[in-house]
């Protein structure tokens, strides 16, 4: 006897794109052409239109434009903070993204499990650290945390960008675990 298929979510999920806004379409149709496959987030998301926007408008301005945080880094963050928040779908995900971007297929685990011992930089350590006070303790956080970064060169807007992430992160691993997203199978065996 073969067990079910486990299901994606808690939630409903579009289980086709006709019907979808156009630009909701086209965007997951051209994540599905670079990856392969649709992941579960944007089958979520999908059924809730103004939401799928606003999330994505804001992943992108974070996680995809140009700074002094490579894009690497940027996945750092949220494998380490999506850990902290114990999100099985974040780091699964996530880790896939930071191993192809990362160029190493044993970062996102060591990240994940403890930055502090992973073969990062200790100006990668410090970030890390400071996005696990965001995450754990914000109402912590201190000038001598600004001054520990910025002796690692980290400029306020890098400083921004490490605090956002780990923020924006901190609301999606709340939704996918309280939805009881399923990362999608595609992402364990990425970059490996």
């Amino acid at each position: 006897m073969s067990q079910p298929a486990p299901t994606i979510s808690h939630f409903p999920v579009v289980t086709s794109l006709d019907g979808l806004p156009d630009d909701i379409r086209s965007h997951i149709e051209g994540v599905q052409e670079k990856s392969g496959f649709i992941p579960n987030v944007f089958l979520l998301l999908a059924n809730r239109p103004d939401e799928f926007r606003a999330f994505f408008a804001y992943h992108d301005a974070l996680m995809e434009k140009p700074g002094n945080l490579t894009k690497a880094e940027r996945e750092m963050i949220v494998v380490a903070t999506s850990n902290l928040n114990h999100c099985h779908y974040c780091v699964i995900a996530h880790g896939a993204i930071l191993r192809i971007r990362a160029k190493n297929s044993l970062i996102a685990d060591q990240v994940a499990i403890n930055f502090r011992k992973a073969d990062i930089t200790a100006r990668q350590k410090a970030m890390l650290a400071f996005a696990e006070k965001v995450t754990n303790d914000s109402h912590r956080i201190s000038e001598a945390d600004y001054e520990a970064l910025q002796a690692h060169g980290f400029e306020p807007d890098d400083m921004w960008n490490i605090m956002a992430i780990a923020a924006f992160y901190g609301m999606s691993n709340r939704l996918a675990n309280a939805s009881s997203m399923r990362p999608n199978d595609e992402f364990y065996n990425m970059g490996r």
